[in-house]
């Protein structure tokens, strides 16, 4: 007799070049740890970096701007993202390329306010009566169509709630039905109905179900206490440009020509500014009434260099609203032609006056021991096994020509282990991998020695 495991069905996540970092790896007195949260070096910037991460919570950092410096391969993005993560999922981070901006559909200035608002989130708190509960019962109750014919239709549902205080029967509209049956509500789950509006929200499985299997992948929640029918306060995050969308989208009817209307116009449409400048007035009078929070976000522009003149002369003016981001440049350029000029030489491709008003971060390349730390965590998180003489050559290669080149032959030396049987990857493999591949220096060399050979 044959057992075999089901497989879930779940998706891998896939693993990518910044998987390994959860954070930005300092102590409670914001000293950076050597090697922490995935991270290795690079401690001044990582302690620069953490003084940041504390001006942003404590909403002092308004206005400004970072600007990581350093060369190829330093770990400028993993430490942006290693902001975005010790800020939380909670505050909004968008990253973007500097290339991104020139689209034929849309001006330069509009995809830069657009990831502007993007990084702005909005967290709207609000007192709505609903009715809460762990359902006990779902019974539609069906009548004569209206309009003829054989089917029957939905005149109202019976749905039972129960709470740790008390049980109620509701009589709810059919479109609360509809609502109820696209959520997959059943018996036993928790949600809640606004009184109000009649929407309806599955907060979970009621936790007295917790029992039923031995692996669950539902979300258990205790049994609401309480009153079913109460006031609650309820927290929205939504971003700027979320609520720019939602006001833009023409509310056409249920019509023919108004749906034909919404699938001929083009995929993308510019926002107008004068959309946005009556969002921004409705924004400022929620937060001086209390009800909402503004949550700067981050925004992250990487190749900051690739931007050219009239971007940076438009995000001096975007810096300078009120409702900005904390925006994080990153480049690897030294002194270069700012695009769009044809004579003016700056430092990282940025104009003089942009370059005052940030906070420069400068990052360093990495010794041989701290490649050698890197390759292993990139060995971990990839799943591979690796003897210590393998990372040892991988990390002089690295040395040798750039930590990227050595992280890229990890893969391709667990495949050559694999095909001469062996579990772990040794000398020999990252050994033959290197003969296949080619590194950048080695490439412009033997570009240089054959030069007649190659088509000019």
């Amino acid at each position: 007799m044959k057992i075999e495991e089901v497989r879930s069905t779940a998706k891998a996540q896939r693993i990518s070049a910044h998987s390994h970092v959860k954070g930005l790896g300092l102590d409670e007195n914001a000293v950076p740890h050597q090697e922490a949260a995935g991270l290795v070096g690079q401690e001044e910037a990582r302690e620069a970096a953490g003084i940041i991460v504390d001006m942003i919570r404590s909403k002092k950092m308004a206005g400004r701007a970072v600007l990581l410096a350093g060369p190829p391969g330093t770990g400028k993005t993993a430490i942006a993202l290693a902001i975005a993560q010790e800020l939380g999922s909670k505050v909004p981070f968008c990253p973007m390329v500097g290339s991104e901006v020139y689209s034929s559909e849309v001006k330069k200035t509009e995809v830069l306010m657009e990831n502007f608002r993007r990084a702005i989130g909005l967290r709207i708190k609000e007192t709505k009566e609903i009715y809460e509960g762990e359902v006990t019962e779902i019974t539609p109750h069906e009548t004569e169509n209206p309009m003829g014919g054989y089917g029957k239709t939905v005149s109202h549902v019976i749905v039972g709630l129960k709470t740790s205080k008390g049980n109620k029967q509701l009589k709810l509209d059919p479109s609360i039905y509809e609502a109820i049956q696209k959520e997959k509500i059943t018996e036993g789950d928790v949600i809640y109905i606004e009184a109000n509006s009649g929407a309806v929200k599955r907060q979970g499985r009621s936790d007295a179900f917790a029992t039923e299997y031995d692996l669950e992948a539902e979300d258990y929640v205790p049994l609401p206490k309480g009153e079913v029918h109460k006031k609650k306060e309820i927290v929205q995050d939504v971003t700027l440009h979320d609520l720019d969308v939602a006001n833009a989208r023409p509310q056409g009817g249920q019509d023919i020509l108004s749906m034909l209307g919404q699938l001929m116009k083009p995929r993308k449409t510019e926002i107008t500014d004068k959309l946005r400048k009556e969002i921004n007035k409705v924004v400022n009078r929620y937060i001086d009434q209390g009800i909402a929070e503004l949550v700067p976000g981050v925004l992250f522009i990487d190749e900051v260099h690739m931007l050219d003149i009239e971007c940076f002369t438009y995000l001096h003016r975007a810096l300078e609203s009120s409702l900005a981001p904390i925006v994080i440049f990153a480049t690897n350029r030294g002194r270069c032609s700012i695009r769009g000029t044809e004579d003016i030489v700056a430092p990282h491709g940025i104009p003089m006056d942009l370059l005052d008003r940030l906070v420069i971060v400068k990052t360093s390349p990495y010794t041989k021991e701290e490649m050698l730390k890197i390759l292993r965590i990139r060995a971990k998180t990839e799943g591979l096994v690796i003897e210590s003489d393998a990372l040892e050559l991988l990390s002089e290669t690295g040395e040798r020509t750039t930590l990227r080149y050595a992280v890229q032959l990890l893969t391709p030396s667990a495949v050559t282990a694999k095909i001469n049987g062996r579990t772990s990857i040794t000398k020999d493999d990252v050994n033959e991998v290197a003969g296949l591949f080619l590194d950048a220096k080695s490439s412009a060399k033997l570009l240089s020695e054959n030069d007649s050979k190659y088509m000019k």
